[in-house]
């Protein structure tokens, strides 16, 4: 019985990051956002590090719904 040998990638991985007081006048030094785009395009996560320090992932699909619930909200 032969074994099998798993396939290892390495990639690095896209984000972008901001530093929360430049948004939230409720943020603290050192509170900050970052998103990651997923390898495989279909969504990305989210690291929020604040009063609450959560994680999140969202797909697109996800994040559309939540932007049209923020919008309706807005009006």
């Amino acid at each position: 019985m032969s074994k099998l040998v798993p396939e290892i990638t390495t990639y690095k991985r896209e984000s972008a990051f901001a530093d929360l007081p430049l948004f939230d006048p409720l943020a603290k030094d050192g509170h900050f956002i970052e998103v990651t785009l997923w390898r495989n395009g279909a969504g990305f996560d989210v690291r929020l590090i604040s009063h609450t320090n959560q994680s999140f992932l969202m797909t697109w699909g996800e994040f559309k719904a939540l932007k049209k619930l923020i919008k309706e909200l807005e009006k």
